[in-house]
């Protein structure tokens, strides 16, 4: 059995916070025998189909919403998950494209080559062209289809731009963070450019308006534009809570007493886009679209911790395969809903929305075979078991592999240094490095996290590459059971092993210096051809060029972006 130090926080801690009341305990409600992900339910009793809302928000922590115990002020968020669904064992990835990704097809990471990572601004990377998206089977059932917020699923050429991929309008960011008024983003020293997009042009006219409040007006305008009779999908990706901590003045004001910086500014943050969801609200109320929809609110990956997130009670950060980096804020609001007011412990994943969605519009699922995720709509709504009894959080063969794991340590069937993670039933397993393992409170103290008293710390287990926990019984995996269950390890490490003969090679090339927004008029946007694309795409390396003379000039411009910028650092994931 590990060895804690509890620095700072004890029982008396975790029963003064209130989540020891929380029903952790309660059985699961997962069935024992998986099925099939394309198998429908019953038909949807819905006079028409309804119109979808897709709320994500970006690094906001498990512990910063306020019926999670929050300090943090989140009426409309709590007031609409009360009158709808919680989902309290609810997953997504543990970093940003890996979400979006398997929002927008139903598939996991290995299943379309974006197992490593995020896509980079400068890699000539993108969501695979042929996956048919979430948007386009939407389109078909008849839906008009519109995307607001942040991108982040490659760009390099048009083909992979959000208006190319089944949105009919797109207003947003291409890549990972922007500044939240100017919408520059830098990739590196010296390597910045402007990232806001209407369509597939360039918004330089929609700069100075901070982008909460620019993509609540544009969702709003949206409603206003369309009729209520035909059928709309709204995908609203708010750039809120990412980095950089920006907010309006009188947010942060009303947190003047918080003694962490960082925390104070996020915290405002989180208020406004709150308000955002307030207004998207009474704008499908105002124009006859409420009575008729289902709201769907989830947040993209966990809290960065040290840019004011919360993730207590759970262990992990953003980044990570602990639970504090994949259990998600999730909730359904919906006056279509059967059952509501309530709390639901069915297993649900971000693959889910794919089919489940799907089926709600009364699309056709029949010609996207293969989906990883289940229609998940009868536990939601009514309350019945979830189809979902597993979930491959990832397998990621690119990721540092750990110092102390072996072939050996993994039965002879599993290579312990891989960073994978799978949850089976109540059981979780992680192989390899699954990142920082703190558990972090709050960050109400000024100097956090500069004080050693106020962590919890993992003492031991520097040398292991395996953990297992009962999740059900566990949530806050303090318990690690490999070594009293090695038959549930080597269970489930088949489990890795059968996921991993599906998976397809690694998409992660090189990145290339035409992506320089300075060659593309100071903007982020596409830069390679129909000709020369698929010379750049790739695993590692960029294949060689066919033209000699062209290949030089870009190898000469390589090595001068070489020299005067730094690879994107972990931080700015």
């Amino acid at each position: 059995m590990a060895v804690y130090a509890l620095t700072g926080f004890s029982l008396v801690s975790l029963l003064s916070f209130g989540y020891l009341s929380w029903d952790w305990m309660k059985p699961s409600l997962v069935a024992d025998v998986a099925t099939d992900p394309m198998e429908k339910s019953l038909p949807p009793t819905f006079a028409r189909p309804p119109h979808i809302i897709f709320i994500l928000t970006d690094d906001q922590g498990y512990h910063d919403v306020g019926y999670h115990g929050s300090d943090i002020q989140t009426p409309t968020l709590d007031r609409l998950a009360a009158e709808g669904v919680k989902l309290e064992n609810y997953y997504i990835q543990p970093i940003c494209t890996p979400s979006r990704s398997q929002l927008i097809t139903g598939r996991y990471q290995i299943h379309t080559g974006l197992q490593h990572s995020i896509i980079r601004p400068r890699q000539p990377n993108c969501l695979p062209l042929d996956q048919v998206t979430l948007p386009q089977k939407l389109q078909e059932a008849g839906y008009s289809t519109h995307m607001v917020g942040k991108w982040h699923l490659g760009f390099y050429k048009k083909e992979c731009l959000p208006t190319r991929r089944g949105f009919d309008t797109f207003l947003g960011s291409l890549t990972g963070n922007v500044d939240y008024y100017t919408y520059d983003n830098c990739d590196g020293p010296g390597v910045c450019g402007y990232d806001l997009h209407e369509g597939e042009d360039v918004a330089w006219d929609q700069s100075g308006k901070y982008s909460t409040f620019l993509y609540t007006q544009r969702v709003s305008k949206i409603l206003a534009s369309h009729s209520p009779k035909e059928p709309i999908f709204i995908y609203v990706a708010f750039q809120a809570v990412h980095t950089p901590l920006q907010s309006p003045k009188e947010y942060i004001y009303r947190y003047r007493s918080m003694g962490n910086v960082a925390r104070r500014k996020y915290a405002a943050m989180v208020t406004c886009m709150d308000e955002a969801v307030k207004n998207i609200t009474w704008a499908l109320k105002k124009y006859g679209y409420y009575d008729n929809s289902v709201i769907v609110f989830s947040t993209d990956n966990g809290g960065q911790t040290f840019s004011g997130g919360s993730n207590w009670p759970l262990r992990g950060r953003k980044g990570t395969y602990w639970e504090g980096g994949v259990r998600g804020i999730g909730f359904v609001h919906s006056p279509l809903i059967k059952r509501k007011r309530r709390t639901s412990w069915a297993l649900v994943h971000i693959t889910d929305w794919y089919p489940t969605l799907v089926s709600l519009a009364r699309g056709n699922l029949s010609n996207v075979p293969g989906l990883d995720g289940y229609n998940v709509w009868p536990a939601i709504s009514e309350g019945k078991e979830s189809p979902r009894t597993e979930i491959l959080h990832n397998i990621d063969p690119l990721y540092n592999h750990a110092k102390y794991g072996s072939l050996e340590d993994g039965f002879g069937i599993w290579n312990t240094a891989v960073q994978a993670s799978i949850r089976v039933g109540e059981w979780k397993l992680l192989t390899g490095d699954p990142g920082y393992s703190d558990w972090i409170p709050p960050q109400t103290l000024t100097n956090f996290p500069g004080s050693w008293w106020n962590l919890e710390r993992l003492t031991d287990g520097l040398r292991k590459s395996v953990w297992l926990f009962n999740i059900t019984a566990d949530p806050y995996e303090r318990y690690d059971l490999s070594d009293q269950r090695p038959d549930v390890v080597r269970t489930l490490l088949m489990r890795l092993v059968h996921y991993n003969r599906t998976a397809i090679p690694v998409r992660y090339p090189a990145e290339n210096p035409r992506a320089h927004p300075d060659f593309n008029g100071g903007a982020w946007g596409p830069w390679a051809s129909e000709d020369d694309a698929e010379e750049w795409e790739g695993v590692g390396k960029p294949l060689k060029s066919r033209n000699k003379k062209k290949k030089c000039k870009i190898c000469k411009l390589r090595s001068f972006f070489r020299k005067l910028n730094t690879r994107l650092m972990s931080n700015r994931i």
